[in-house]
């Protein structure tokens, strides 16, 4: 079952830094929640560092309510694509990067689509803790533009 909740999301920036740059910040993630302002702590649970398949453990909060997610990372391509899959909401949190004007600038995209829809224990959890599938959506939307706005001023400073 799908609906306006499952939509794909999307934030992008051009960036006045490298992509090496961008890259360097984006997939260090313990400097994630500087960004995010949902994101808490995003930590590996396996060893090995980034890789297709390692789990972070993240963990979320929108005014009273505290969540953990469990993620997998699901594509890698080393300064250009990093993606993770949320298994417990069902959703899949993409980055890319672009190298533009000769490697100086860089496009950034962040998506957020839901392959599968939504997962029931999202569907659950959204209305009750986060005031809506729907609206809580909006919000990440809303959150994804200052998170790229916040890795920009970063990589330009």
């Amino acid at each position: 079952m799908t609906g306006p909740a499952d939509r794909e999301l999307r934030a992008e920036a051009t960036v006045e830094a490298p992509p090496e740059r961008v890259w360097a910040l984006l997939t260090d993630f313990s400097r994630m929640p500087e960004w995010s302002p949902e994101l808490v702590r995003m930590v590996p649970l396996k060893p090995g560092g980034l890789r297709v398949g390692q789990w972070y453990l993240g963990l979320n909060r929108r005014r009273a309510a505290l969540w953990p997610t469990r993620n997998v990372v699901s594509a890698l391509e080393p300064g250009r694509t990093v993606a993770w899959d949320t298994t417990s909401s069902g959703a899949r949190w993409i980055w890319e990067l672009t190298p533009a004007a000769e490697g100086t600038t860089t496009r950034v995209v962040h998506r957020r689509p839901v392959p599968r829809g939504m997962t029931a224990m999202s569907r659950v959890f959204a209305p009750l803790a986060l005031g809506g599938s729907e609206g809580h959506a909006d919000e990440l939307e809303a959150g994804m533009a200052r998170t790229v706005a916040r890795l920009k001023a970063a990589a330009e400073a």
